[in-house]
């Protein structure tokens, strides 16, 4: 089983047991969360595209920050240039359940 939610602005499939990193949350290390909106839920063999009771719920693991993107700027015959960096806040979190709503 396999859900698609939408969480930090991006859009990620997520299992069971998966350990994925997400946008940074305010929520301490080892505390319990769901995560945002789900999308789509799948069981492999039939697809909910409008769940309306589905939650995808998460353990978070640790606070961390992504890899250095190095921004450069320059403007030719200027004389002009400008070097940057930046590290994004993230959330690595382990997805413990998919619940959906049988009715």
């Amino acid at each position: 089983m396999y859900a698609i939610v939408q969480t930090g602005g991006k859009q990620l499939k997520v299992s069971k047991g998966d350990m994925i990193n997400v946008e940074k949350l305010d929520i301490e290390a080892g505390k319990k969360t769901t995560l945002g909106t789900v999308l789509m839920v799948s069981d492999g063999k039939k697809a909910d595209l409008d769940p309306k009771m589905a939650s995808v719920e998460c353990k978070v693991v640790e606070q961390t920050r992504g890899e250095k993107v190095a921004i450069f700027k320059k403007k030719r015959r200027q004389n002009y240039r400008r070097t940057k960096g930046h590290r994004q806040m993230l959330t690595k979190v382990e997805i413990t359940d998919i619940k959906t709503a049988k009715a």
